[in-house]
């Protein structure tokens, strides 16, 4: 086993060069979520050039190879992000658009490959069981939320994140374990344990326009309504249990339309993030209670959309172990950490739900994530070294008849059927209106 992992690194040394210079292009051209043609074209690209046919167009612009063992076995996804975040402070944003990879996908994209690469090596799959699926994803990152939703009411797509959209799709069917390497800063690595859900709010206050110098007792002021609505959400905050890492985070997408007319047309959009679906539920009801509590206090309405978010991750500590053992020859054993639990998101959550499947973290990187100064470091450590991990994972995984990845699916069942899974994110579907306006025409 040790020589297959050997000829599979080898593989990777071989192209490293290509591996780091494809990053490199990726960075130089951030796309964000359900937007990222060009990034799934060059994903397409590199399979086809190394002998790998694919699926392209996936959940729009998704892109899945797969590599077939010797013998029939379980069926092992290792994945790579394709989209940006929207940052237009970051030096390397695009100028038009504001996107930038300062959460590293560029660097998934890459380990990917590298991946791909290794396991392609003639003889590698040839000593292995079941099969490796490739998916190059999209659009993790939650953001152009009216982008998202217009794609949705075209019935594009169902749900706004792209491992969501790829399960209701069916391109999880075949899979029984997943795996997914996201990059980090310094020279470590990082087990996750768990990281919070989230469902996501887009409430529209409406009021009345009036001259805000003249007439301003004839308006009913919808920005008031609004900013009503978010200090009642902080007066809800004692109420949020201890340890479930609660978080509701909102912005204002719009707040009216002039400074001299009573604004009739707020628009907020909100994220409630929690530990368990069932605090997140408890937390978005609460929410949504105040967006009531505000449009009553001025007498006017809102219409709320609630969406389905993110699932909780819940890393697969076997599989974890697995990265574990692989990665100690690249950062050394010290430099091997658990980050605890996290009261950030990923639709990875999603994938954790319904198989076993971990997320660990690898460095090369500077600087936070989705903050202006992240930016990779150690190409090597950031770019090449996840594909030779992802890559040895595979083979402890799928060799000796897959015996490890049959004891890992045996000992770990899905934490939830596909049924309940697709079940729990209808749940969160809820649209409602409330309207007082005719109270305060009384």
């Amino acid at each position: 086993m040790e020589e297959l992992k050997r000829a599979a690194c080898a593989a990777i040394d071989e192209h490293r060069d290509a591996i780091v210079g494809l990053a490199e292009k990726i960075w130089a051209h951030p796309e964000s979520g359900f937007k990222e043609h060009e990034t799934a074209r060059l994903v397409a690209g590199f399979f086809k050039n190394i002998g790998l046919p694919c699926r392209e167009g996936l959940a729009l612009t998704g892109v899945r190879a797969e590599l077939k063992g010797a013998q029939p076995g379980p069926g092992l996804a290792l994945l790579g992000e394709l989209d940006a975040i929207i940052l237009p402070g970051h030096p390397a944003a695009d100028p038009v658009t504001g996107a930038v990879h300062a959460c590293g996908h560029h660097a998934q994209i890459a380990g990917l490959l590298g991946a791909a690469l290794a396991l392609s090596r003639p003889g590698v799959m040839d000593k292995l069981s079941g099969r490796v699926i490739l998916m190059a994803v999209p659009a993790e990152e939650y953001l152009e939320l009216e982008f998202r939703r217009q794609l949705a009411r075209e019935n594009k797509i169902r749900y706004l994140g792209g491992k969501q959209e790829l399960i209701r799709l069916g391109h999880f069917d075949d899979v029984d374990l997943a795996m997914m390497i996201h990059t980090g800063s310094g020279r470590k690595a990082s087990l996750r344990t768990s990281m919070n859900g989230f469902t996501s709010h887009y409430a529209r206050f409406m009021g009345r326009a009036s001259h805000a110098g003249e007439f301003p007792h004839l308006g009913i002021n919808a920005l008031n309504a609004a900013s009503l609505a978010l200090q009642a959400v902080h007066s809800q905050r004692e109420t949020f249990p201890d340890g479930q890492h609660v978080r509701v985070h909102s912005i204002i997408r719009k707040g009216g339309e002039s400074v001299n007319t009573v604004p009739a047309d707020v628009q907020v959009e909100t994220m409630v993030r929690a530990k368990t679906i069932e605090a997140v539920l408890d937390a978005s009801r609460k929410t949504r209670r105040c967006y009531r509590a505000g449009a009553l206090a001025v007498g006017g309405r809102v219409d709320v959309e609630a969406m389905p978010g993110y699932m909780p991750l819940n890393d697969c500590r076997a599989m974890a172990e697995v990265f574990q053992r692989n990665v100690r020859q690249f950062v050394g054993a010290d430099s091997i950490g658990e980050s605890g639990h996290m009261a950030s998101s990923t639709d990875m959550g999603d994938v954790t739900q319904i198989m076993p499947a971990t997320h660990p973290t690898l460095g090369g990187a500077e600087g936070n994530s989705h903050s202006a100064d992240f930016h990779v470091v150690d190409p090597d450590l950031a770019y090449v070294v996840p594909g030779k991990v992802m890559a040895m994972c595979a083979i402890d995984l799928l060799c000796g008849g897959a015996g490890l990845a049959r004891d890992i699916v045996g000992k770990n069942p899905p934490m939830l059927s596909r049924s309940a899974y697709f079940r729990m994110l209808e749940e969160q579907a809820i649209s409602e209106t409330h309207d007082y306006m005719e109270d305060a025409a009384r």
